[in-house]
């Protein structure tokens, strides 16, 4: 009973006549309670991805891929499809873009793991990958590396 109680915050589901958010800022992130408690990694991709770079104005496109072992929540999907589309009037560089789709999604459900892959069409003849992670694992290294233990 509980679980279903919780579901009913879900707002996007079952709603056709939805609008888009007009940014990340507006968009929300809508979770549901784990149905397991093994971990198992769920993988979302889209290649439908859209900003716009934070100089001309040109659109960037990307596949975003988006994998995360989740911890005690999910993402639900529609709300994730809203979100990434809420990004197509954002001016940002790729990597801002990338890490704020990991820090937005990791405050939403707080994933065991995560890490969001940003593959950006070439322009100017040269494409680009973004790849954040979390945790991140090389936070841990270099304090290791400055406090030499």
């Amino acid at each position: 009973m509980a679980k279903i109680k919780q579901s009913r915050r879900l707002t996007l589901l079952g709603r056709s006549k939805e609008t888009l958010p007009a940014s990340p800022v507006e968009a929300r992130l809508e979770t549901f309670p784990n149905p397991a408690r093994r971990n198992y990694r769920i993988h979302f991709e889209t290649d439908d991805f859209t900003s716009l770079c934070p100089v001309t104005g040109q659109p960037d496109f990307a596949r975003i891929d988006i994998d995360c072992v989740p911890d005690r929540l999910c993402v639900e999907s529609k709300s994730l499809k809203f979100y990434l589309a809420s990004y197509r009037n954002e001016r940002a560089f790729s990597e801002a873009v990338t890490n704020r789709i990991l820090d937005d999604f990791v405050k939403a459900c707080a994933p065991r793991e995560a890490i969001v892959t940003a593959q950006f069409s070439a322009r100017g003849g040269i494409a680009l990958t973004v790849r954040a992670e979390y945790p991140d694992k090389n936070i841990r290294q270099r304090k290791i590396g400055r406090d030499g233990g």
